[in-house]
């Protein structure tokens, strides 16, 4: 079990039918190593990070240790794409959990590049280190700019070598917040691509969108 860092989460989601989530865990990575995390942020969710060393919050922020509380799952949502409606999901991202803040906030726990779920398809379910580290500083200069936005709390490598059109080394996988959210698919105009949206209170954007 992960040192309990301040978490305080809630799963509203879990209770939600079952047709709108699927249980789901992270992958094993061989040797997660974190590489940035944002003490800032974990303070104003009620976060301790320096509970814990380097080692051990990679392993939490990768999802190989869970915190006390979280029920990690893959949410489905349905929208259009390439001009057809279709049945979707997260396909590499989990939600660990509802972080109650101590300012009264709810705020969403999610891992994104951490393996895949039922709904990747023909997807690896990971990401690469270089676009997680481009997140990770795109949210927090849209926070600094005042564009409600998800934030980036860590950014973990996997010690994995990912394939994309060329290898990729280092795997990255993305620990972030954001305001709880329906799930959506926006067509872009035209129909040629499918360009997934996050809607959250006061119409936050998903700086990864």
């Amino acid at each position: 079990m992960a040192t309990n860092l301040g978490w305080n989460l809630d799963n509203s989601y879990a209770r939600l039918p079952a047709v709108l989530f699927d249980p789901s865990a992270a992958a094993d990575f061989p040797q997660p190593k974190l590489v940035i995390a944002n003490d800032a942020l974990a303070r104003e969710l009620g976060l301790d990070l320096s509970r814990a060393g380097a080692d051990e919050l990679a392993a939490i922020f990768s999802g190989q240790s869970v915190p006390a509380g979280a029920t990690p799952i893959a949410q489905a949502y349905a929208g259009h794409q390439y001009g057809h409606f279709t049945m979707l999901g997260d396909g590499r991202a989990l939600v660990l959990g509802e972080q109650l803040t101590p300012g009264g906030a709810r705020v969403d726990i999610q891992f994104k590049g951490s393996g895949e779920t039922r709904y990747s398809r023909r997807g690896d379910g990971r990401a690469a280190l270089g676009p997680m580290l481009r997140e990770y500083l795109v949210s927090e200069a849209m926070h600094a700019l005042g564009i409600p936005s998800t934030r980036s709390l860590a950014v973990v490598a996997t010690g994995e070598t990912i394939s994309r059109p060329g290898p990729k080394r280092g795997g990255g996988a993305r620990a972030r917040r954001g305001e709880p959210h329906p799930r959506g698919h926006l067509p872009v105009r035209g129909g040629a691509r499918g360009c997934r949206g996050v809607a959250g209170a006061g119409g936050s954007r998903d700086s990864s969108a």
